[in-house]
């Protein structure tokens, strides 16, 4: 029995190290071949050609790849002034950032029960109250403290699930990307694969969809206002005069000044 479970496990483990030299080598390879496609767009395209097919929307899909001299310096700086400013510092992980992210968030729920706490009092007065109490309920958006790096791995080569294994391959992968490849490159391959939208990927069909020209020609204010969309890019695909988008491309393009692009 104990010899049988002994064999198992060695499979086990082989298999676990067969599966991180294969990651290795993708990872090696991008260092001078361009990922047509990561694991995040090819779930997302299934996603999209099922819904096509059901009739419940139309097909749609843009992604072209464009080397890192066909991207505005523009937007390299407004995305890493709103997604990362310590790109160019870090070793792929900013554990101020996940520190700092971890404390919102318990600040966030804190202030989500207190909520809750008040509306379930008012209820108990007024027992019409109760579905606004329902709504305070709900578990408030999780603020994420990831790297552009952190993000690139998450997307190429991981599933969309979460749990703690997950999180401990995303970490592997983040430090073998900043092993293997330069800032430039990473920063290259994330650009050319980050959604920007429904079936809209990467900074040339963004750039294409939102003002109908190449990635290379984008304004300050442009970019920014792309780099915003980036953590909820659905959302403002169909949100494009909301206020917070406009006020918070102004403050990327004030911080865009300050930042070095690789």
């Amino acid at each position: 029995m104990m010899r049988s479970f002994g064999r198992w496990l060695l499979w086990l483990l082989l298999a676990g190290l067969a599966l991180q030299l294969f990651f290795v080598l993708r990872i090696a390879l991008m260092v001078v071949v361009n990922p047509q496609s990561t694991a995040f767009m090819r779930s997302e395209a299934w996603r999209v050609a099922s819904q096509s097919l059901q009739g419940d929307k139309p097909w749609r899909w843009s992604h072209q790849w464009v080397d890192a001299d066909q991207i505005s310096p523009q937007l390299k700086r407004a995305v890493i002034a709103s997604e990362d400013a310590s790109f160019t510092s870090h070793g792929g992980v900013d554990w101020k950032a996940i520190e700092s992210a971890w404390d919102r968030n318990l600040k966030r729920q804190e202030q989500a029960e207190k909520r809750a706490e008040a509306l379930a009092r008012r209820q108990a007065a007024k027992p019409g109250a109760a579905g606004a109490t329902l709504k305070a309920t709900r578990a408030p958006k999780i603020i994420g403290g990831s790297t552009i790096t952190q993000q690139l791995a998450k997307n190429l080569l991981l599933s969309g699930e979460r749990n703690l294994m997950r999180k401990g391959q995303e970490l592997l992968l983040t430090l073998t990307l900043e092993a293997l490849l330069s800032k430039e490159r990473i920063l290259e391959i994330y650009l050319n694969s980050v959604e920007w939208g429904e079936g809209i990927f990467g900074a040339e069909a963004a750039a294409q969809r939102y003002f109908g020209k190449p990635a290379a020609r984008l304004t300050a204010h442009e970019a920014a206002r792309l780099a915003v969309m980036l953590p909820s890019p659905k959302f403002f695909e169909s949100r494009q005069g909301s206020g917070y988008l406009a006020q918070r491309t102004g403050t990327i393009v004030a911080r865009m000044g300050a930042v070095k692009i690789p």
